[in-house]
């Protein structure tokens, strides 16, 4: 039978040391109020944010006469394992506000507020601090506020050293503006906005091809790479918040701009049909697909079939706008603007069809 402490058994005896997260917390907070505007009531600190609708709000900076709000979760999956690996996790926090909020925009909402959840064994207050640090920053490129979060401590869940996050991210849109997917038809244009790599996708498969099957190292540099193979793998998801509020201040939704996919798991096959009406397919040509070097690698160093790769990884495309082809052009231009700064162009055409990606 174990022995009983001296002086009672405390919660640090059982492996939870609140003191140290709340010391944490309280650096947090700080970062936190980089992320506020006058909409933010009260922030970090309580048992909830308050967050006020009053007046003009969000990046595009409205009055919203008939307001709904829109609502995403996510996490970040096994890319942390990258981060645990190499002992950098001062960017996967970008990642967990990227995966929420590209939705979010993928719905046409405007980004207000985000919540974060940070699980873990025993509470590293220097990593905890990193993480939310890149969460301060993916918020503050959003242009929406941290609202609140929570810390838990649980040392019979989670494997030494690790954590977990997950991330809430709520929007408000006009009723009016909601996307109508049967207004896609034939002759509508297709436009990809790059992304920055792998973003926070098929990471148990990448791991497996390139660590396990391909014998390859986080610290290596692979040939024609400029940084290390771990560098590479955790290079944040792309936030495209700001590109989209650029293209929707400028171009009418439903007649100009009229679905937006994020593509996530799943690929450009699994979430570009989640916009398209059931009597029309977009057909992209991969010829015009620009994937980083990291995709060729995996698919060489791990024999994984082409089909295998789209079905997968995003191939070098983040989002998608299905647009009006007479103003495709341009909202490529919009979009390619030193003042927006992505990388975006034209990847193919609505047709009639099934409601399906087809890759020509």
């Amino acid at each position: 039978m174990a022995r009983k402490p001296e002086k009672g058994l405390t919660y640090r005896d059982a492996g939870v040391d609140d003191a140290a997260a709340d010391s944490a917390i309280g650096e947090v907070a700080k970062l936190a109020k980089k992320t506020y505007g006058p909409h933010v009531v009260s922030g970090i600190g309580g048992f909830g944010g308050l967050f006020s609708l009053n007046g003009s709000i969000g990046l595009l900076g409205k009055h919203y006469k008939d307001p709904v709000l829109v609502a995403c979760t996510d996490g970040v999956g096994t890319k942390l394992k990258v981060a645990f690996a190499t002992g950098k996790h001062d960017t996967v926090g970008i990642d967990l506000v990227a995966m929420n909020v590209n939705d979010l925009i993928a719905e046409g909402a405007d980004p207000l507020f985000f919540l974060d959840y940070f699980g873990t064994g025993k509470l590293d207050p220097g990593v905890m601090v990193e993480v939310l640090s890149g969460i301060v920053e993916g918020c503050k490129q959003a242009g929406m506020a941290l609202l609140g979060g929570e810390t838990a401590e649980l040392p019979d869940l989670y494997a030494p050293g690790e954590y977990d996050l997950a991330g809430f991210c709520v929007g408000v849109m006009e009723r009016s503006k909601a996307f109508d997917r049967t207004k896609i038809i034939p002759g509508d244009a297709v436009v990809g906005i790059a992304s920055s790599g792998l973003h926070s996708n098929g990471y148990s498969l990448a791991r497996k091809a390139l660590l396990e099957v391909g014998g390859l190292k986080l610290d290596d540099v692979p040939h024609g790479f400029d940084a290390t193979l771990g560098a590479v793998m955790l290079a944040p998801t792309r936030i495209y918040a700001r590109a989209v509020t650029a293209v929707l201040k400028r171009y009418k939704v439903k007649e100009v701009v009229k679905g937006i996919a994020h593509i996530t798991g799943g690929g450009l096959v699994a979430n570009v049909p989640r916009v398209l009406p059931r009597s029309v397919d977009a057909v992209i040509e991969k010829s015009k697909l620009r994937p980083q070097p990291i995709f060729a690698l995996l698919q060489d160093t791990g024999g994984i079939a082409e089909d295998e790769m789209y079905r997968v990884f995003n191939m070098g495309v983040g989002l998608v706008l299905i647009c009006s082809d007479y103003y495709a052009s341009a909202i490529v231009r919009t979009l390619n603007t030193k003042k927006v700064g992505e990388k975006a162009w034209i990847i193919g055409k609505v047709e009639d069809g099934k409601g399906e990606v087809r890759l020509v």
